[in-house]
């Protein structure tokens, strides 16, 4: 999902760094002392995930993440990737500085659109298959939306790039659906042991439904 150096138009280059700027804005401002350490955290899993290549027919993908950091980060999932990319940058060569901007905003809007997801489907399944049903979603989406936006700044770069395009978002269609199975089994654990720690007003729901049936 990083594009490379050298491949992107300067009006996409400069577009990405000016949304990615924004985005990370929004997110420093809503972070707090409360989840700065839950946002390190998750910067990590994400740094670490996004290294981890699978095969696909002649290609190959990785895991994103991008939808378990919306779900616990929202906004802020925005300085979370950007870290994370940084680094990646630096010391492995995984994308590029010039393309920073745009590589930030591909897969931090796609974390933020997962959340909204979230939020929305637990809202109006407000049960742990609720839960359940919107953090797949959030998971699945996630890694779509990211996939799409790739997709779109390519294609917007250079109309040669269409099929490769294509071709990278059928490539990450297996990703879609182990990342929403592992944010689905990561967030009914937390739900399960540590229900304070999900978003929201899930953990107050959680904890009614389990004294209920108490």
């Amino acid at each position: 999902m990083h594009i490379a150096e050298g491949v992107l138009s300067p009006v996409v280059l400069a577009s990405g760094y000016a949304l990615t700027c924004l985005g990370t804005a929004i997110g420093l401002k809503r972070l707090d002392y409360n989840t700065l350490l839950t946002c390190g955290l998750l910067s990590a899993v994400f740094f670490i995930a996004s290294l981890i290549h699978v095969p696909v027919g002649v290609s190959s993908a990785h895991l994103l993440a991008c939808g378990l950091l919306g779900v616990f980060l929202g906004f802020s999932a925005f300085p979370a990737i950007l870290a994370a990319l940084i680094l990646q940058a630096v010391f492995f060569q995984f994308g590029g500085i010039t393309v920073l901007g745009v590589n930030t905003f591909t897969m931090a809007s796609a974390a933020v659109l997962a959340h909204f997801v979230y939020r929305i489907v637990f809202r109006l399944l407000p049960t742990r298959r609720g839960l359940a049903l919107a953090a797949f979603l959030a998971g699945f989406l996630g890694v779509a939306f990211a996939a799409f936006f790739t997709a779109s700044a390519l294609a917007f770069s250079d109309q040669g790039f269409q099929a490769a395009a294509a071709a990278l978002f059928l490539a990450h269609l297996p990703i879609m659906l182990a990342e929403g199975c592992i944010t689905m089994f990561t967030v009914l654990a937390i739900a399960r042991m540590r229900p304070e720690y999900l978003p929201g007003s899930a953990a107050k729901i959680i904890n009614s439904n389990k004294a209920t049936k108490a």
